[in-house]
């Protein structure tokens, strides 16, 4: 199977997860830390590093996250977006 993808998707995407990532571990470590100036530090700069790596895929491939956490173009576009298991 060959992706049907250009490569700066799953690098974005990889971003995308990476920073997640660091935001997962940052959160388990501040709730048991809630004082730690440096982490809470860390946590704020990647969380602004996820907005804006989320915004960047959504103006070049589409919605990513639901709930009215992204927007929809009209007509409604969350159909044209690939699904998980498609990427």
């Amino acid at each position: 199977m060959t992706n049907a993808f250009p490569p700066e998707y799953y690098q974005l995407l990889e971003q995308i997860q990476a920073v997640d990532f660091v935001l997962c571990e940052l959160t388990l470590y501040l709730d048991t830390h809630p004082s730690d100036n440096e982490a809470i530090q860390q946590f704020n700069y990647h969380s602004k590093q996820s907005r804006q790596l989320k915004r960047q895929y959504e103006e070049q491939y589409g919605p990513l996250m639901q709930y009215g956490m992204s927007y929809s173009s009209y007509p409604w576009n969350w159909k044209d977006a690939p699904w998980p298991w498609q990427v």
